[in-house]
């Protein structure tokens, strides 16, 4: 266990806190799963859900090892080769794509002769944030024109912005503001960041404009959810929604301060979802205010140790990689929980590390090898600086000591192998008395 963990490079507080949500989310994963147990088979046997989950998650710290192995800075090319590929899979599922787990989009792929179901836009998030980056870093000393970034920026962003927007709005809401976030930071100037957000709600406008138009097609079939979960969020008028904020609201009441106990909830029989978009309600039902809180410190604290890996970073791309990847991860952590609580509408968004599912886990062990690659290679440099201050020293104490033993006296005595030497006879010659004379 030792070797192993001595093998772990990067940021080990990162690693702590990837582990602890980890190790945190078997509980609430093996409780909340009954619902849909019971819908899967009619048991409520919830132990196939269980290694199901054990799954993702070693498969995902092993995404974490790998990944955290290989440089950073090769994503930095990766991502403009990935980016065409991750726009024919957008559009495949926009045309083929699968329903599962009781949701009403087709946001996932299924992988051939595998089974696994893939949803494409959580991988087109990682490589939209890492060629934004790769931009950004790239043309900080050129300074292109405005109309050359509309091109080699802006368009690659909306084409991918526009592939997720049909099947799954508030994904393409959250990267959109992340991207605008990391193109505040790497410094992109502010009035052409503000025309990128009105050119932004102009093509939305437009977007729920044709949707009005065309209500039958499969492609704006998501606009009248949209526009039902922001009125019944502002209004009181009852609907499925409103059941499921019912029913967590129900569950984190029930928690109180120290909760019904681990795998005790009530509220997860009847909430849909409840392990996955509401599982942060089933988490405070059966361990109460202490637990809801400790899951916010934690994942807070990952902000800060991720705050603080951008800053160590040595090169600007560094910087973004760590933001871009690390904050839009802790903020679907405080979407999912401010739906929980009625704080937002109804979006969909899991909660990263704890949440059940596949890709998603997948995905966010992905970005968190990235950061944690990041880290590795300042952990790295820190490491040879290190070494070439000891060498430097040691070098140093050699030539001290052969400055010393050149200014030693002529008739000092000097010990080799073992034996002394002398220039000076100290033997008693009875011939001594002759000899200075």
């Amino acid at each position: 266990m030792k070797e192993l963990v001595n093998k772990l490079k990067g940021d080990r507080v990162i690693w702590s806190f990837v582990a602890l949500l980890a190790l945190f989310s078997f509980m609430p994963v093996f409780s909340a799963s009954s619902n849909l147990a019971y819908i899967g088979h009619g048991t409520g046997n919830t132990l196939g859900y269980l290694v199901k989950h054990l799954a993702h998650i070693c498969i995902g710290f092993l995404i974490i090892y790998w990944v955290h192995r290989v440089p950073y800075h090769y994503f930095r090319a990766i991502s403009k080769i990935a980016l065409p590929i991750v726009w024919f899979l957008l559009l495949y599922t926009l045309l083929k794509g699968t329903v599962i787990a009781g949701a009403n989009a087709s946001r996932w792929i299924q992988v051939p002769f595998i089974g696994i179901t893939f949803q494409t836009s959580t991988l087109a998030s990682i490589v939209l944030f890492i060629f934004v980056a790769r931009y950004l870093s790239k043309t900080k000393e050129e300074n292109e024109p405005f109309q050359v970034s509309l091109i080699q920026l802006w368009l690659p962003v909306f084409i991918t912005l526009a592939l997720i927007l049909p099947a799954n709005f508030s994904t393409t809401a959250l990267i959109f503001a992340m991207v605008m976030m990391l193109t505040f930071i790497g410094k992109y100037p502010l009035k052409y960041i503000g025309f990128i957000v009105g050119s932004g709600v102009a093509m939305l406008a437009f977007f729920l404009l044709v949707a009005k138009a065309f209500p039958d097609s499969r492609f704006f079939s998501r606009v009248s959810t949209w526009e039902s979960r922001i009125t019944n969020f502002t209004t009181d008028k009852p609907d499925e929604d409103d059941y499921q904020i019912e029913k967590a609201k129900i569950a984190i009441a029930s928690g109180r301060l120290g909760g019904l106990g681990p795998g005790k909830s009530v509220q997860k029989n009847f909430l849909p979802q409840s392990s996955s978009d509401f599982i942060y309600a089933i988490v405070v039902e059966e361990y109460g205010l202490v637990g809801g809180v400790s899951i916010l410190i934690l994942y807070l604290l990952l902000l800060f140790r991720f705050v603080i890996a951008s800053h160590k970073a040595t090169t600007l791309f560094g910087k973004l990689v760590v933001v871009g990847l690390g904050f839009p991860m802790i903020f679907q952590a405080m979407i999912n929980m401010a739906v929980a609580v009625e704080l937002l509408p109804v979006t969909g968004q899991t909660l990263p590390l704890i949440s059940s599912g596949g890709s998603s886990i997948w995905m966010t062990c992905f970005s968190l090898g990235i950061i944690i690659s990041v880290t590795k290679k300042e952990e790295e440099i820190a490491e040879e600086k290190e070494e070439k201050e000891r060498r430097k020293e040691a070098l140093q104490r050699l030539i001290d000591k052969e400055l010393s033993e050149e200014d030693l006296p002529a008739d000092e005595i000097y010990e080799e192998e073992g034996m002394m030497y002398s220039i000076e006879d100290n033997s008693r010659n009875p011939m001594n008395a002759v000899l200075n004379k």
